[in-house]
């Protein structure tokens, strides 16, 4: 070879090292639960995601795909008043290419879901869920490719059980399919009938939850093959590489590396993975959704959301009492305050004392501060369609309750009530909702107790009652009852 070729060759190897690598943008969200603006620590706001995906997409052109993992839905007023119109529109405004299910998409039951789904421009897809005989059928599709420069990208989605987490009358004739055998057939079928160079399953099933036959994300890794990266929701687990906590890189079935990623919840987070077309590399970053977008908010998409903000905004403005204390976000001072609260509300629903009050901490979604309380931050704190029932349960079937509870580290219960001297033969009033008395939350044991009556009145609107009634005199609470 003479000097003039090998110059020659080393200058088109030089320029193959420096060729960019095709690449692939997943942007991702899960969870977000309705959270359009910033939260009470001006995080989040879905203003400020769209100007972060907008910046995405401008500087990768044509390689960018967002995603969205299910509960986009339930958990502010923007919900409570719009029944998901806003949320839609808003999806829309930012262009999601894939969205799945989430357990709380079918709090309205599935007539009200299929009403708001086909608003949504996005691809909709289920793999393991049977939607014939639904209204839904027609709006999904097991799976779904999009093309990537030449590149096929598979996508499935793998859906939890409805049963024990959606009531039933809201599933409907959803028919649940084995979420493992789904997702290894369906990834199999990918690679080797439609040729996908890479597999995407998006979930809605929980980071490292345990609720069989729902495998978790990290047990339906580690038990399928053909899988590169799976993107998950339900249990608002941030996994974050930047502050490994949880693992995110983990062995599948064959030996090799699965990505397992997930952003949180309320749109705190965007998630952001790099997907190298032409080889298995991978990489993933979180990046935090906060004030330093407020200079690049798209007019256009904030007058959508203007529209919507004015009737939230009214109900902000509405004070109700005040609180002596704040009782913090989770904490199980919150949770006891609210089942005595019940414990006193169902009691004057039977005009007769009642033994104890249940509330699940699922149901209850936010804080409150130390002050004023208005009417919206308990419509944000008890956002769903829940309403008071007092039952007659037998000790036996509350000891299974209670074993359920402390199994998922203790909800709610209220005070004056020894659940360590329970007669398995004795028969119990029990106030709870009526979610937890159909069974939902896994709360199974309660489903075999007699409802004596319900509350026509939301749980939100009967706790407005309830702090209303004392006429703006401060409320104090103590209680120090450990965790169940």
């Amino acid at each position: 070879m003479n000097l003039r070729n090998i110059i020659t060759a080393c200058a088109l190897a030089m320029t193959a090292m420096a060729a960019p690598a095709e690449e692939l943008i997943i942007l991702h969200t899960n969870d977000t639960h309705s959270a359009l603006d910033p939260d009470d620590k001006n995080l989040g706001g879905v203003l400020r995601r769209k100007a972060l995906i907008d910046s995405v997409r401008t500087a990768r052109p044509g390689r960018v795909l967002l995603v969205d993992c299910g509960d986009a839905v339930q958990g502010t007023l923007y919900y409570t008043l719009y029944k998901g119109e806003v949320e839609r529109k808003m999806m829309n405004a930012l262009g999601y290419d894939i969205a799945i299910l989430g357990n709380h998409e079918f709090d309205n039951g599935l007539d009200v879901l299929a009403g708001e789904l086909s608003q949504l421009d996005a691809d909709l897809i289920t793999t393991n869920y049977d939607l014939r005989d639904t209204p839904l059928d027609s709006l999904f599709t097991p799976y779904t490719i999009k093309d990537v420069n030449g590149h096929k990208i598979g996508f499935l989605a793998i859906n939890l059980d409805p049963k024990g987490m959606i009531a039933d009358s809201n599933a409907g004739n959803v028919k649940y399919t084995d979420g493992i055998k789904a997702a290894n057939a369906m990834a199999w079928y990918l690679r080797n009938v439609m040729h996908a160079d890479k597999v995407i399953a998006l979930t809605h099933i929980g980071y490292d939850t345990h609720n069989p036959p729902t495998p978790s994300d990290l047990e339906l890794a580690s038990a399928t093959e053909g899988i590169d990266i799976i993107i998950g929701g339900h249990s608002h687990t941030v996994v974050d590489p930047a502050k490994p906590r949880q693992a995110w890189r983990v062995p599948n079935a064959a030996g090799d590396t699965v990505l397992v990623a997930q952003a949180g919840s309320r749109g705190r987070y965007l998630g952001e993975i790099t997907v190298d077309l032409d080889s298995p590399r991978t990489d993933y970053r979180l990046i935090s959704v906060d004030k330093r977008l407020d200079d690049r908010i798209d007019p256009e998409a904030a007058a959508i959301l203007y529209t919507y903000r004015q009737g939230v905004d009214s109900l902000k403005n509405m004070k109700i009492g005040r609180l002596a204390q704040e009782f913090p976000s989770g904490s199980q001072i919150l949770l006891n305050w609210v089942a005595d609260a019940m414990h006193d509300m169902g009691s004057r629903l039977i005009d007769k004392p009642v033994d104890l009050a249940i509330v699940n901490k699922g149901g209850i979604r936010r804080g409150l501060p130390a002050g004023h309380i208005t009417k919206e931050m308990i419509m944000t704190m008890l956002p769903f369609d829940n309403k008071l029932v007092v039952m007659q349960l037998t000790g036996r079937d509350l000891l299974a309750s209670i074993e359920v509870m402390k199994g998922r580290g203790g909800d709610g219960i209220s005070g004056g009530f020894d659940i360590e001297r329970i007669d398995p033969d004795k028969t119990y009033t029990v106030v709870t909702i009526d979610y937890l008395a159909q069974g939902g939350d896994y709360m199974e044991p309660l489903t075999h107790g007699e409802i004596v009556t319900r509350s026509k009145k939301r749980l939100d609107e009967t706790m407005i009652d309830y702090i209303e009634g004392h006429h703006n005199h401060k409320i104090t609470y103590r209680d120090n009852r450990p965790r169940m």
